[in-house]
């Protein structure tokens, strides 16, 4: 394959490029990364939310570390760097801002807003590590980096909460 030229995505062809382009959503012509993250927050929400934090911790681990693969392979395949379809890492970057936070339709959708916010605008670190790393793990690590800015920033925001509750 001629590596200056991309290649249109074969989703029904690939299972690696179907999971990378978030089992489709990665091909809406509108923001594929804010209607991917929708998608993963759909999967949070039926799927990994229910789980003992063991085990979503284990299946967040595998869906980043497996996702450097997933990302780099489908990446390759389409022969550009990161294309804009490639969702599989907000997936994992919002299920890492997740993590430990209490599953309510409240704090899911504060979780989106600041993840996608930050994953949009890329402050230090994340626009560093997306300027300068490549492959899958460049595709991967901004978004990893922005969850865990986000679950830190809700996890402050919680226990100022609760700290604010204790007050009264």
């Amino acid at each position: 394959m001629d590596r200056g030229r991309q290649e249109r995505p074969r989703l029904l062809q690939s299972p690696v490029q179907l999971a990378a382009f978030g089992f489709g959503s990665g091909l809406s012509p509108w923001a594929p990364g804010t209607v991917g993250t929708v998608l993963a927050a759909v999967f949070y929400w039926f799927l990994l939310s229910p789980l003992p934090l063991w085990a979503y911790s284990a299946v967040v681990l595998a869906a980043s570390l497996g996702g450097i693969w997933l990302c780099g392979v489908a990446s390759r395949q389409l022969g550009v760097h990161d294309h804009p379809g490639i969702v599989w890492d907000e997936f994992a970057g919002l299920w890492v801002a997740l993590w430990a936070v209490p599953a309510s339709p409240l704090w899911l959708a504060i979780a989106f807003i600041v993840f996608r916010f930050l994953d949009i605008t890329k402050p230090w670190p994340v626009s560093a590590l997306d300027n300068n790393v490549g492959g899958g793990v460049g595709i991967m690590v901004d978004d990893l980096v922005a969850g865990v800015m986000t679950c830190v920033t809700l996890h402050l925001a919680i226990a100022a909460l609760n700290g604010a509750e204790a007050l009264v």
